[in-house]
């Protein structure tokens, strides 16, 4: 399964939009307190989840307590990782992945992120910019994710108005 963890949150809006794409894409949403924000209905409706009823998401207190429910493979996003997210290897579809991404303002802490070298990565950009939004970010990643393993499980046509729409057209 495919996992998105959010290290301590701060921006609602981001969490919204990463929230819509762990719906479209089947990935479970993890959370690590503190969060910048509430996680009342009105709060989260606010930030653009309107599908959040379809959402799998779970919260945690801490990042130990993360880690002591949840098993699989680590991989963690910062600016100070040296290697591609598109240069590892996720094509087995029945191991648990875990893509780790930051706080806003300072990403994930550092001696988290020294203790596990071997899995940090970064996404590759200009030097003229210090990092993307965080909700792309999380996008960017699971589409590689899901691309490695055939974009497993999704939908590839339009469902809502019907896979031959433009076909069906009369223009």
């Amino acid at each position: 399964m495919i996992n998105i963890v959010l290290y301590e949150p701060e921006i609602p809006q981001n969490t919204g939009n990463i929230m819509r794409t762990c719906v479209a894409t089947g990935s479970m949403l993890h959370l690590i307190k503190p969060l910048g924000f509430s996680l009342d209905e009105k709060s989260i409706k606010r930030s653009g989840a309107n599908y959040i009823d379809k959402l799998k998401f779970k919260v945690y207190e801490n990042y130990e307590d993360f880690k002591s429910q949840n098993e699989g493979t680590y991989y963690f996003f910062t600016r100070y990782g040296k290697r591609a997210h598109s240069e590892f290897d996720y094509s087995n579809k029945d191991e648990n992945i875990y893509l780790i991404f930051g706080k806003e303002s300072s990403g994930i802490d550092k001696k988290i992120l020294k203790d596990n070298l071997d899995h940090c990565m970064r996404i590759p950009m200009t030097e003229d910019v210090r990092s993307l939004n965080l909700s792309n970010c999380a996008a960017i990643v699971v589409y590689e994710v899901l691309r490695q393993q055939n974009y497993r499980d999704l939908v590839r046509h339009e469902v809502q108005k019907g896979e031959n729409f433009l076909e069906e057209l009369d223009i």
